[in-house]
């Protein structure tokens, strides 16, 4: 970094005054005059350098004049504002000789300062509005106008190298604080682990993906259809007459859009799937179709929105002994119950003629309710072979193809595999509830299906 030096003549001319000076012993004196206009301190004493060499000097008196205008040299103290009452300018040499003192003094508090407070210090002292070098720079306006550009030049310079070396040490101190956080900071790596709650599968999607597995792996491939229907696709191609009680609408929510003269509905079964996979595929067909269905009911078992698993097989030669089949292995499988009594008991609906629906066998009583061989019977899902009318309406041949289908409600078969005696808790979000009943993501149905 530069060093503010006096020129090289001028350092020879100023040793040669001194020795001079010395030889005559007598320096003349200086009145103070007030305070200093660089360092605002009291003008309490004056450090004389060197004199011009006069027959005032020479006689012990104050030289009428210090200017360096005419290459006089000066009688110059600590800093500029120690000036004799006549004084009128400063000149480059004055600034010189008072820079050259600065940055010794900033470059040892700045390699002095411990922290990164000291040194804002340091900064504040040196470059703040209130510093030698800005009182200085108010005086320049006193310098001849050829010597203002250089000395404006030498202040600038100044600011900029104490401005570096103050950077390059904060850089420094900063890197120490860090070092020293870092040491202090250390991982105690013998600690434990802090135990981190996983998150769990919800009954219903396990229900769901398990349900899928089974069907899959007895061939059925995975449907899926819009959540708002038609009229026709979820209740008239279904052989659902106008009159039914499911068409009323306390039990179906109607939506405000129509398409061809009628309101458009939120599904109330997945049947609305099959008939759309009917329309676009035609028979045979063996598919599974799991999703969201509505209906307006709300208590302990019933819910406004809930989940349905249903299924269709159309071919030429499907029975009601390949549905029995079927829907045995899925319940057995399900419940984990080899022995799982199962009847098929005569029922109605609309859709599919002869209807059935599935009791499976259980025990209960002193507190215990155990899905298995018992003496009570619970119903589990609706069944039947596929109505003729259903299969005119979808465009099939019912005198090539007949099959079946079935439908279960996925919310009725977790609650009786998990013991969940409430189906609103399904939809409560409550952790501690999640925490019970859900299911590890790491043991999760692996079954991969083509989606039709």
């Amino acid at each position: 970094m530069p060093v503010y030096r006096l020129p090289v003549g001028v350092r020879k001319a100023v040793r040669r005054m001194e020795n001079e000076l010395r030889s005559i012993g007598e320096y003349g004196t200086v009145t103070p005059q007030g305070p200093c206009k660089v360092c605002a301190a009291p003008c309490s004493g004056f450090r004389a350098a060197w004199a011009p060499l006069n027959a005032d000097t020479q006689a012990g008196k104050t030289p009428k004049s210090q200017s360096a205008v005419n290459g006089d040299i000066l009688l110059h103290g600590r800093c500029v504002g120690y000036k004799t009452p006549d004084t009128k300018h400063i000149g480059w040499a004055d600034v010189a000789f008072m820079l050259e003192e600065l940055i010794h003094e900033a470059s040892n508090d700045i390699a002095g300062a411990g922290d990164l407070e000291e040194l804002e210090a340091v900064r504040v002292r040196y470059l703040g509005k209130k510093s030698r070098v800005v009182g200085l720079s108010k005086t320049l306006s006193t310098a001849p106008a050829s010597q203002r550009r250089q000395i404006g030049e030498s202040i600038n310079a100044f600011k900029r190298d104490v401005g570096e070396r103050i950077r390059t040490r904060r850089t420094a101190l900063e890197d120490e604080a860090l070092n020293l956080m870092v040491a202090r900071e250390t991982v105690d790596i013998s600690l434990p682990v802090r135990p981190e709650r996983r998150g769990s599968v919800h009954p219903i999607s396990q229900t769901i993906d398990e349900a899928v597995e089974i069907f899959g792996h007895m061939g059925f491939v995975l449907a899926d259809g819009p959540d708002i229907e038609t009229q026709w696709n979820n209740f008239s191609a279904l052989n659902i007459p106008e009159d039914h009680p499911a068409r009323q609408e306390h039990d179906t929510f109607y939506m405000n859009a129509e398409v061809d003269g009628e309101r458009l509905v939120l599904r109330t079964h997945t049947s609305s799937v099959q008939i759309r996979s009917l329309l676009d595929q035609g028979a045979p067909i063996g598919i599974v179709c799991p999703g969201r269905v509505y209906r307006s009911d709300y208590d302990a078992t019933h819910s406004p929105m809930f989940h349905q698993i249903e299924g269709l097989c159309l071919g030429p030669d499907i029975t009601m002994g390949h549905m029995k089949w079927v829907l045995e292995v899925f319940s057995r499988r399900y419940f984990q119950v080899e022995d799982l009594p199962i009847r098929f008991r005569p029922s109605y609906f609309p859709f599919t003629e002869p209807s059935a629906e599935v009791d499976i066998g259980f025990v209960r009583g002193n507190g215990e309710f155990r899905i298995g061989p018992g003496e009570e019977w619970l119903e589990v899902l609706g069944c039947g072979m596929v109505n003729e009318k259903v299969l005119e309406n979808c465009g099939v041949d019912p005198s090539r193809y007949q099959g079946f289908a079935f439908g279960v409600g996925v919310e009725r078969i977790a609650m009786l595999k998990c013991g969940i005696p409430d189906l609103r808790s399904f939809f409560e979000s409550d952790l501690r509830w999640l925490r019970h009943f859900g299911f590890s993501a790491f043991n999760q149905p692996n079954m991969v299906l083509t989606t039709a």
